[in-house]
């Protein structure tokens, strides 16, 4: 079956990471993913890792809207997120993690859609010679307008494997987020067959409301028989918040529902 991870972020909010890590092992997942490192007590979460042999798979570059870590869309912000990127490699290699989710920035008013494509094609591609000297990879996720992020330039994941196949390299591959994507697009597996090839990582949450997977419009136990069928080789990340008051319970129920 596809590995499973939950992202720390949406789950136990009043424990510290390394805690939340415990928790997320006693549910039954062997794999985690975090947000931003900024903040957190890397060595704890390391030692956390260590102790429970739980696999963090990636966090996260740089904010949705640009603040933190630079834009992609803004030709200026490219030297700012270079610096943000190898700072953020540094700390993920200390938690022997090699992935971090990277986000467009929002649209910037008096730039044409072209020139903040060509904006985001032309700073990946410069990122990926420290991707393959770091043997790092970076996902790029589409993320939906209509509900959470409004403003945002990436909202379609048509457009994201564009960009993703004119850098051509396999250090810069899409993030599929399920959620984001129902919102956004639908025509979820035929996407995902279409551009299999391309993909590193998947979020997921119910859709409506990004609660549970189960409580939802999207099957999506036939979605992770469709990753099988594919053979994909990353992670299936859980980023969703939550409605049962018990968390590790809830974590319980949606492996048990994935699983089928």
């Amino acid at each position: 079956m596809v590995r499973i991870d939950v992202c720390i972020e949406t789950v136990f909010p009043l424990l510290a990471p390394e805690e939340k890590i415990r928790k997320i092992k006693d549910a039954g997942y062997d794999c985690v993913e975090m947000w931003f490192p900024d903040g957190k007590d890397i060595e704890k979460i390391a030692d956390g890792l260590g102790s429970t042999g739980i696999k963090l798979n990636n966090v996260v570059a740089n904010s949705p809207d640009g603040t933190r870590g630079g834009s992609l869309v803004r030709k200026q912000d490219r030297d700012l997120y270079l610096t943000r990127l190898q700072q953020i490699i540094e700390i993920a290699e200390k938690m022997n993690c090699k992935n971090a989710i990277t986000c467009s920035g929002n649209s910037v008013e008096g730039l044409s859609d072209v020139e903040m494509q060509e904006n985001i094609i032309e700073t990946l591609s410069a990122v990926v010679g420290i991707l393959e000297e770091k043997s790092f990879t970076l996902f790029l996720e589409p993320l939906n307008t209509h509900v959470d992020h409004k403003g945002y330039y990436l909202n379609s994941a048509v457009k994201a494997a564009e960009i993703i196949r004119e850098i051509n390299s396999p250090r810069i591959k899409l993030l599929y987020d399920i959620y984001h994507m129902q919102i956004m697009e639908g025509n979820l597996c035929s996407f995902i067959e279409r551009n299999i090839d391309i993909i590193g990582h998947f979020h997921s949450a119910g859709v409506p409301g990004r609660h549970e997977l189960f409580n939802g419009e999207i099957n999506y136990p036939f979605i992770i028989k469709l990753l099988n069928r594919l053979d994909y080789k990353g992670c299936f990340g859980l980023e969703y918040f939550p409605s049962m008051p018990d968390h590790e319970l809830s974590l319980k129920k949606t492996l048990e529902y994935l699983k089928g």
